[in-house]
């Protein structure tokens, strides 16, 4: 069977990422709008009605607009921006997120795709909020660091245009506070209280890596580093995309730094827990721009199609 399917937003980082998932794919038709009609809402309407699949790879507002000019019942959006991840009308796309949540993801025409670092965050803090490890109310906080292309065209230009001295040092931003994966990552991980969230982006393309610091003081009485990593060991056990590090693990412990980069080029997250006796950090890792983003959108699709969930990933 040939699944119909539209990119609104072909142009930007994940749109294009998307159609190279889709091209090696023989169950799939790409419908392709042309150049000089990118802004014609009416064609535009047309494709999106069209697809059983449309992505929408467009600004907040942009998208919302989209979602609109959908009347098709059979079609099914997939929104890579943030402008419905929190809605309750539509499903956050992220299968590991919860039992039960493939289903969802299957029976609905409206998923929401999780940004790049509240990917990670969330599979950090929700196996532990539901095992009862974490307080829902505990204050937590969170970096991430990532590299450029999470930026957009913009960014990757400046950064590889090379003539900014300023770019060769990791450069912390969201420093107002209000970072636009803060609402999701508190949401979909069950925590009452907002995370205090820093980004950092660095001088390399891809990849990122968001950690936690844990206090067992502060956790549910009688947790510790071996606790934590047994809840994520028995959260993904059988999570094609999951892999849960050992504790402590002894190659990064051995060379002395984290490897940012080491989930690229795959759809995967890695998790680890470093522990002592009184407290850890616990990390997740990924390809900002495949789990991060448009592997994460095309491993909805399937999953909303009822197809192998790892098709074309």
């Amino acid at each position: 069977m040939t699944h119909v399917v539209f990119v609104d937003g072909q142009e930007g980082t994940t749109g294009l990422r998307i159609h190279e998932y889709l091209a090696q794919r023989k169950d799939v038709e790409v419908l392709s709008i042309d150049a000089e009609r990118r802004k014609d809402r009416a064609e535009r309407a047309r494709l999106l009605n069209a697809a059983d699949v449309a992505f929408l790879c467009l600004p907040d507002d942009a998208a919302r607009e989209a979602a609109s000019m959908v009347d098709n019942p059979r079609t099914c959006l997939i929104d890579a921006s943030t402008a419905h991840r929190t809605a309750p009308d539509w499903v956050f796309g992220l299968p590991e997120l919860a039992s039960g949540q493939r289903e969802r993801i299957r029976a609905t025409k409206r998923i929401s795709n999780p940004g790049c670092h509240s990917s990670a965050f969330i599979l950090l803090l929700r196996p532990l909020v539901d095992a009862g490890i974490v307080p829902v109310a505990l204050p937590i906080s969170a970096t991430s660091i990532s590299g450029y292309s999470g930026g957009g065209k913009k960014m990757i230009e400046q950064y590889q245009r090379g003539d900014d001295v300023r770019l060769t040092a990791p450069r912390a931003y969201g420093l107002a506070l209000k970072h636009k994966h803060v609402p999701e990552m508190q949401q979909h991980s069950g925590l009452t209280s907002k995370p205090l969230f820093m980004p950092i982006v660095g001088n390399f393309y891809k990849g990122l890596a968001v950690s936690v610091p844990l206090h067992f003081s502060q956790l549910a009485a009688g947790q510790d580093g071996r606790s934590i990593h047994r809840a994520y060991a028995q959260r993904y056990e059988g999570e094609r995309f999951m892999r849960v590090m050992p504790l402590s693990d002894p190659d990064t412990l051995e060379h002395g730094f984290f490897d940012v980069m080491g989930a690229n080029d795959s759809n995967r997250v890695d998790i680890f827990v470093f522990a002592n006796d009184s407290q850890a950090i616990v990390m997740a890792r990924l390809d900002n721009l495949g789990k991060g983003a448009s592997g994460a959108a095309v491993q909805a699709m399937n999953v909303h199609l009822g197809l192998d969930e790892g098709l074309g990933l």
